[in-house]
């Protein structure tokens, strides 16, 4: 199987590294990246080919990963159709459908849309994927090697539930590095160095996380383990719930879902 990515971005490098890290041989792997700058480092980083020229980069391959901005996928999917034989080809941008990107492509059937989040880059990723009705399970075992190089994966039946993805996984580790944000300066607020307030918070969260995966309660009960009544969780907790902090982070959710909606009808529009 040859792979080829189309821009040699953060993703692009997160992907390579967990392909890499899982015996996957350099020698099969290209990326065509137009910055010559940084084709040659991604060349020197990971050992695989580059090249700035797209014919020349997709020639031979089986599957076409487009790790490129949203803004430059019409003119991408246009110079890309001709190409198109039998590859499987996975987006990981944000708000393109698949039926515009097949649109652009001629109709082209055999796309899966990816939605990674920022945590692939430290092989701790999730991502949700929706296939088109013409990809095969081997294509879509394809997608999984791929995607799950970097973390785990869900597959979705409807292609509108990537959207929610998007609001909850997707967008959702800028949540936390906010929430975090914020329990590091209460910490420094409170008399602690930063350093302390930091790695008491990083910890934490790590922790937390861990203890949630592994356990098989859910993460209410969890909670109310934590909550003595009468105890410093339970203020905590009642302050929050004072401030409806839990229906404002429901809201933003909300607020994620809806943009990511209006990019989809926006980025649709190019050829229209």
């Amino acid at each position: 199987m040859r792979i080829t990515f189309i821009g040699g971005g953060n993703m692009a490098s997160a992907l390579m590294g967990g392909l890499l890290q899982q015996n996957f041989p350099s020698n099969q792997i290209h990326v065509v990246e137009i910055n010559a700058e940084a084709s040659k480092k991604i060349s020197q980083q990971f050992g695989v080919s580059t090249s700035v020229n797209l014919v020349e980069g997709v020639s031979g391959s089986n599957v076409i990963v487009l790790a490129i901005k949203p803004q430059q996928f019409y003119a991408t999917a246009k110079e890309l159709k001709p190409l198109l034989i039998d590859q499987l080809v996975i987006s990981i941008a944000a708000g393109i459908r698949t039926l515009d990107l097949s649109r652009w492509l001629g109709n082209y059937q055999y796309i899966v849309r990816a939605m990674p989040n920022t945590p692939a880059l430290v092989r701790a990723g999730m991502t949700g994927l929706y296939a088109m009705p013409g990809v095969s399970d081997t294509l879509r075992d394809v997608a999984i090697t791929i995607l799950g190089a970097v973390g785990s994966v869900i597959w979705l039946e409807e292609e509108k539930q990537l959207d929610a993805v998007t609001a909850v996984s997707g967008s959702g580790p800028a949540y936390l590095f906010y929430f975090m944000e914020a329990m590091e300066q209460a910490g420094v607020e409170l008399g602690l160095t930063p350093d302390q307030a930091r790695e008491l918070t990083l910890h934490t969260f790590i922790g937390a996380s861990q203890l949630a995966y592994q356990s098989h309660e859910d993460v209410a009960t969890l909670r109310s383990r934590v909550t003595s009544k009468g105890g410093t969780t339970e203020q905590a907790l009642l302050s929050m719930s004072q401030d409806d902090v839990k229906n404002k982070i429901i809201r933003a959710a909300f607020a994620a879902y809806e943009r990511a909606q209006q990019l989809g009808d926006e980025l649709g529009r190019v050829d229209s």
